[in-house]
């Protein structure tokens, strides 16, 4: 399948875009869709939610026939949520994606180099895929070429060459594709009928969790996973040692550490026997909520930094996306929440998940049995801060690890489906979960409450 030369169109940046296929030219659509398949399902792209997105969508734009040539900005508006007039030069994300792709397409190829009846790769200065029949290769031979160093198949009936005696080498499994009958055929035109039908649902129609993570898996900045460090105190070494029951019990600070002084309830302290110690004091829920998340966003190939304490201030919240855990540990979840629909709080009606008005209601409650913990997610399109946020945070750690397992796990959060209203991905939302906790481990969240705006 020969390509004609033709001039390249060099009048988008400077950027040089190959000539679009002529009609007559293209493979079959259901080779292509058949070839992407097969690329998504690899390991190379298993995990690369944008990888997947973006090889997705520039596929199907090729096959549509679009008479434009893919830009950048179209695919910065389309994918990465960009507003259709931004500047390009200054936001290099659909640039990034592009040489991430090629480079997972050079990676998969090299892994399987045979076996391809269709071959798609991005050149190098084009968002416009190419497609290739690996088995036309055999036109550029002479029929009597015995060459075996490309493993080139033997030539189709339909090809320039003279068709192979019967008693030749039977061709390779992977081309025989010519070999299909008739009735295989029309039902493979069929599916890739149906298939184009539905194509542009891939680009849409993205995992729930995609959704909602997509504002920080599009910005081209590290996400912030900020971990709250509360106050931290422990017994002075002088009062372990005068509880001691024999001398050097308490000598050593590796025993200090994993035991408690022997100290009866009613012993009088002072204020002295107690110190702060600044390096303690990250709670266990806190830190397995953290932990989820950052691993959630690398699976998505997305960079994210975890933060403790004072590791954050104000500025960097408001220079990257962030997830901020925690809640009264955290004061920055407990300023950005103050004003939303559901707020955590803090009076002489004791802590609680709170919402707003007279009727507002309220977790935990008189009815809450026990064991029970209450969790509240927030997702802020557009914070305080000038940044998508996440709030994940709970009434005690275990709720805060029941509200990180809800927008981490894609089970639990296909669960939560039915409770979220329609077009939610593209606006704020609140979700209040429980969890019933067991051995101080949080199960599975159930959603309480949501509220959308």
């Amino acid at each position: 399948m020969g390509h004609r030369e033709q001039a390249p169109d060099t009048s988008v940046s400077g950027a040089v875009y190959p000539p679009e296929p002529e009609p007559d030219m293209d493979p079959p659509a259901a080779l292509v869709i058949e070839a992407l398949k097969h690329i998504l399902e690899s390991e190379f792209f298993r995990t690369s939610t944008r990888g997947r997105q973006f090889l997705t969508y520039v596929v199907q734009y090729r096959l549509e026939r679009h008479p434009d040539p893919l830009k950048e900005r179209m695919i910065g508006a389309a994918l990465f949520h960009r507003p259709l007039d931004y500047v390009t030069g200054d936001d290099s994300v659909v640039r990034a994606q592009a040489r991430e792709v090629r480079r997972r397409l050079e990676k998969y190829y090299l892994a399987y180099p045979t076996g391809h009846e269709l071959r798609i790769d991005l050149p190098t200065g084009s968002y416009t895929p190419e497609f290739r029949l690996e088995a036309h290769q055999t036109e550029l031979l002479p029929a009597t070429s015995t060459s075996t160093s490309l493993a080139l198949p033997a030539p189709t009936s339909d090809s320039v060459a003279p068709a192979a005696p019967a008693q030749s080498q039977p061709r390779p499994r992977s081309y025989r594709f010519g070999l299909l009958s008739g009735v295989a055929i029309t039902l493979l035109v069929l599916t890739a009928g149906f298939a184009l039908t539905h194509f542009s649902r891939l680009r849409i129609a993205q995992p729930a969790l995609t959704q909602f993570w997509l504002p920080a898996l599009s910005s081209s900045k590290p996400v912030l996973v900020c971990l709250p460090k509360p106050v931290f105190y422990r017994p002075s070494v002088d009062l372990y040692k005068r509880s001691e029951k024999f001398p050097g019990e308490f000598g050593h600070e590796v025993y200090r550490m994993n035991h408690r002084p022997h100290l009866d309830v009613k012993e009088p302290i002072t204020w002295g026997d107690i110190v702060e110690y600044w390096e303690y004091g990250v709670g266990r829920g806190d830190v397995l909520a953290a932990v989820h998340i950052s691993n959630f966003l690398g699976r998505q190939n997305k960079d994210n930094e975890v933060r403790i304490g004072d590791g954050y201030n104000a500025q960097d919240l408001r220079n990257s996306p962030a997830i901020v855990i925690g809640a009264y540990s955290n004061p920055s979840s407990i300023d950005l929440t103050k004003d939303l629909h559901y707020y955590f709080a803090d009076d002489n009606k004791g802590m609680r998940i709170q919402e707003q008005g007279v009727q507002g209601h309220s977790w935990p409650n008189a009815q809450t049995p026990p064991g029970v913990d209450y969790g509240l997610v927030a997702r802020l399109l557009d914070s305080d801060t000038g940044q998508f946020v996440v709030i994940v945070a709970g009434m005690t750690g275990s709720g805060s690890d029941a509200a990180a397992d809800l927008v981490t796990n894609p089970r639990s959060f296909d669960a939560a489906l039915s409770k979220l209203p329609k077009g939610w991905s593209q606006k704020n939302l609140e979700i209040v979960v429980s969890t019933q906790v067991s051995n101080q481990v949080a199960g599975p969240p159930k959603v309480v409450a949501v509220y959308p705006w």
